[in-house]
């Protein structure tokens, strides 16, 4: 096997597993400490790609800018979708939750198609065609870009989490919400908080990956099983296993596209979990202690 494709598959494996970890995270914080299954997760990520796409090619905004204006407005939906939705469901049972969020993704998705259409559209930058070169190893820079953006969320998040009080009272919250408000934390408004991260970090993959991938309204909706697989395969509510079964499926998709069909990489998810669900139902990194 030839070394330099090998290490350009992991580098590609590596982007594209950051990436699903992204949206995987957030979706873990959530159900971690709402104990809510929020199925619009994959629409948020899509919107994040979308307002990328218009911030670049019709506001003429530079990579940097949008990034951050995607992220700060993924911020206020997901305050406001909180405050909006996701508030009237603590302890209204599982399955309305579901219902509910299955609906929004659906009200989403069609009002894309409708606004956008479903042609995919790509984004066009000064840094669209650049690549950095390792000897005979090629990789583009909005990939390289898109790595550090991940992974300084990654660090960014596991800070919050365990070094500040934030960090420490969302844990609380996730323990056992109502042993935190007798110590004083407001679970309403760490609650809020973390849908707020949970889809700021959605919004941050989608502006990332809008300028390496098509953007097209249809893109999220697969996503989000995939990242209900991922979080299944490392421990429902539980981040840190989110993060790594997330690049490590992103590493083996991408070593298994470059020996089989699309359609079989497509089924690695799918069959981890299976495999995974049936061998330790718990997930790799198991439930006991969530966020």
């Amino acid at each position: 096997m030839d070394a330099a494709f090998l290490a350009q598959l992991l580098l590609n494996g590596l982007v594209i597993g950051v990436i699903y970890a992204l949206v995987a995270m957030g979706l873990s914080l959530i159900f971690g400490v709402l104990e809510i299954v929020n199925f619009a997760h994959g629409e948020f990520y899509m919107l994040g790609a979308v307002a990328a796409y218009f911030l670049s090619t019709h506001v003429q905004l530079g990579y940097w800018a949008t990034v951050a204006i995607v992220v700060v407005g993924g911020l206020c939906v997901g305050y406001l979708l909180y405050e909006g939705l996701l508030v009237s469901l603590r302890g209204e049972g599982f399955e309305r939750s579901i219902l509910l969020t299955l609906g929004l993704s659906m009200v989403l998705q069609n009002l894309a198609i409708y606004l956008f259409t479903t042609t995919p559209r790509m984004v066009q930058g000064p840094l669209t065609y650049a690549n950095y070169t390792f000897g005979e190893v090629r990789i583009p820079v909005l990939r390289v870009y898109a790595l550090g953006l991940g992974l300084a969320a990654f660090a960014a998040l596991f800070f919050i989490l365990h070094r500040t009080q934030v960090g420490k009272a969302m844990r609380g919250v996730a323990q056992n919400r109502d042993a935190a408000l007798m110590v004083g934390i407001d679970p309403r408004a760490i609650s809020r908080l973390a849908v707020a991260v949970g889809i700021g970090l959605s919004g941050l993959a989608g502006a990332a990956l809008a300028p390496v991938y098509a953007v097209h309204p249809l893109m999220g909706f697969s996503f989000v099983f995939k990242a209900f697989a991922i979080i299944i395969i490392g421990g429902l509510g539980n981040v840190s296993g989110a993060a790594i079964a997330a690049i490590a499926l992103g590493i083996l998709e991408s070593l298994a596209s470059g020996f089989l069909p699309q359609v079989m990489v497509d089924g690695l998810a799918f069959g981890s979990m299976i495999l995974v669900l049936l061998l330790k139902p718990q997930g790799l990194f198991g439930r006991g202690v969530r966020v």
